[in-house]
């Protein structure tokens, strides 16, 4: 290990940091990799298992050297926040299968993004990493078959560590922060830029009092080091059940907080700093300010570029955000030109990787928590669509579609009764399990996951230009958190709202909303059925969510057929109670029976039964009142829906 011995003193020297790739069978990468740990000094944290759970608690933190073990699945976002919390001098030890064999093994990670049932293989992201690193001279990609080649390290200056005095970027923000009035300021920075460490040193210089939130209070170490005495954290939400008060607010990582949560805090206190990380995990913090910050008349916004827990140029910072593509200078250059729209077919990954990775940084910067989970999905998930509209060579606008539906008819019933919910489909199980047709989930559509339009081209319709260009066997969907401007947007293109969720999501604070654009007589039955159903049972969702539904109120009181086997799905499967509120409702105007349980629950009243043993009375009166209103019909819907329980 005398190469890496070498290396490693050289890296101190020079303030970089290095990825060494071991690339072979398990075994021989875990005998490498220790031998590694062995040989130099070092922390040496080694991810193995639950990657992104264990790099959560990394954050804030710094290390001397790290292993990651991509050999079954490589969990991109952790192995990025990994990177970040290597300092100067470090190697970061990356294990993957043999780069031979590599594009067609199954990938474990992929169970969180395909929606597949089994792990797949990741044939355009390997791809996409394997030129990355070859493309990098001062990669290390040792594989089992060759021998170990060290490559050259080009001349560079020597490295002065940060003295822990403010560097000069750090000290012109601080100069602005300390006399600033009353208002929000936000810092963005890629990691190591000493963006945690400015926030700590303006709490040990203001004279008021401070409080420091953040995601994680073990991502504040840095800041806390450098706040010493006048660090006083609390967490988020406790934060605001709270009745704290103090002269200015600090929240680190800003952009990993749910929006409503955040604007909450920020409301609370006179002066805000918030800080997001840029190009990376967390989301990227250009998006953040486009999007959340925007709502702020007079933010200042500040930037730190140079890296002070590592030097200019650093290898390691350099290969993993080309293959993360880190990247977001794209928004700052205006895509000049009359718009076409085309497709992006998935080979486009191959035969033209810049175009669709400027999809990627587009979506990034249009949507702050785009992620590299995303990237992931995009490049290898089945069923994944991306149109774009070109000015010119640059991407104005891009539009993602995914393909959702098709299931057998005897799945999407047994979908709508509860029995089950297969992975995927997003808005063709809901279609199903939350409206009135049981078979609508094995119509097929295409939802639209994320569009976006380039900051220098918006207000044109080229939004709608993408839209109007997509197509969908049965029909075109979209879910989206509810807002008046954003629905303006979906009615424009035609959408047709079909459902309101019941609670508030948590990371946007607003009411899951899905819409329907048909592009079938099936679908457009679907879509007629789907918005009639919303319109009749309106009146009584937004007395039940407390949020107002923007659709003609057309409420009945009688039960018609809809209303039977939504109740029967609710009485004798699995239906939820929060779909079937508006036909109980209908049920109880009905019927003289007592049904204290459903009543009560109408009626807001406690039950001191657990949850379980609570919606199993409500299931038994449901069952009781429809018996007594009809009981052969009531026996032969029952029958129906529990045969739906039985599907291959």
């Amino acid at each position: 290990m005398a190469p890496f011995e070498q290396l490693v003193s050289l890296l101190q020297r020079k303030g970089h940091r290095r990825l060494v790739v071991l690339s072979g069978d398990e075994q021989w990468s875990l005998t490498q990799a220790a031998a590694l740990r062995d040989a130099l000094p070092g922390d040496w944290v080694w991810l193995q298992d639950n990657p992104s759970q264990a790099a959560g608690g990394l954050l804030g933190r710094e290390f001397l050297h790290a292993i990651f073990d991509a050999q079954n699945g490589f969990d991109v976002s952790a192995f990025a926040a990994l990177s970040g919390t290597l300092r100067a001098g470090s190697l970061l030890v990356l294990r993957v299968p043999p780069l031979s064999v590599w594009v067609q093994k199954p990938d474990g990670d992929s169970l969180r993004w395909s929606d597949s049932p089994e792990p797949i293989a990741t044939p355009h992201f390997v791809h996409h990493f394997c030129r990355t690193i070859a493309a990098d001279a001062e990669a290390i990609v040792w594989q089992q078959s060759l021998p170990l080649a060290l490559p050259a390290s080009p001349d560079a200056p020597d490295w002065q560590p940060a003295s822990g005095k403010p560097q000069r970027e750090q000290a012109t923000i601080l100069d602005a922060l300390l006399s600033m009035k009353p208002g929000v300021a936000a810092v963005t920075a890629p990691r190591g830029r000493g963006k945690s460490a400015l926030a700590g040193m303006l709490l040990s210089s203001i004279a008021g009092d401070a409080i420091v939130t953040a995601p994680a209070k073990a991502a504040t170490d840095v800041l806390a080091r450098f706040a010493g005495e006048h660090f006083h954290f609390m967490a988020p939400d406790a934060l605001l059940a709270s009745t704290q008060q103090a002269g200015w607010l600090i929240v680190d990582e800003a952009a990993a907080i749910p929006g409503p949560l955040l604007q909450a805090l920020v409301d609370r206190f006179p002066r805000v700093l918030l800080t997001t990380t840029v190009q990376g995990y967390e989301g990227t913090g250009r998006g953040f300010l486009l999007k959340f910050c925007a709502r702020f008349s007079g933010l200042r916004r500040y930037t730190l570029s140079t890296p002070v827990r590592w030097a200019a140029g650093c290898p390691l910072e350099r290969v993993v955000a080309n293959a993360l593509l880190f990247d977001d200078a794209l928004i700052d250059n205006k895509p000049e030109g009359d718009v076409r729209v085309t497709s992006l077919e998935p080979q486009a990954w191959e035969r033209d990787p810049t175009r669709v990775a400027s999809v990627y940084e587009l979506l990034c910067a249009a949507h702050y928590r785009t992620s590299p989970l995303d990237l992931r999905r995009m490049m290898d998930a089945p069923g994944q669509r991306l149109s774009v509209a070109l000015a010119g060579r640059e991407i104005a606008g891009a539009l993602w579609l995914v393909e959702e539906g098709g299931l057998d008819v005897a799945l999407s019933q047994a979908v709508w009764a509860g029995y089950r919910r297969p992975r995927g489909n997003l808005v063709a199980q809901s279609l199903a399990a939350h409206g009135g047709s049981p078979r609508a989930a094995a119509l097929k559509g295409r939802r639209i996951s994320r569009i976006a339009v380039h900051p220098h081209r918006q207000r044109e319709g080229i939004g709608q230009a993408l839209i109007r260009d997509a197509r969908g066997e049965d029909y075109l969907s979209v879910s989206f958190g509810y807002t008046e401007e954003l629905w303006r947007f979906w009615q424009r293109c035609g959408f047709v709202l079909v459902r309101m969720g019941s609670h508030r999501e948590a990371s946007s604070g607003c009411y899951t909303a899905m819409a329907l654009l048909a592009q079938s007589e099936a679908g457009q039955r679907l879509c007629e059925q789907a918005h009639r159903r919303l319109c009749r049972d309106a009146r009584v969702l937004s007395a039940w969510n407390g949020e107002k539904i923007p659709v003609p109120d057309c409420w009945e009181a009688t039960l018609n057929d809809d209303d039977w086997l939504e109740l029967a799905g609710f009485a004798f499967a699995h239906r939820a109670f929060s779909t079937s509120v508006a036909a109980i409702t209908r049920l109880l105007l009905n019927t003289d029976m007592p049904l204290p349980a459903l009543r009560g629950k109408m009626a807001g009243e406690a039950d001191g039964a657990g949850r379980k043993a609570q919606l199993a009375k409500l299931r038994h009166e449901a069952a009781q009142a429809l018996e007594s209103l009809d009981p052969a019909r009531a026996r032969q819907l029952k029958g129906t829906v529990l045969q739906w329980q039985f599907f291959q």
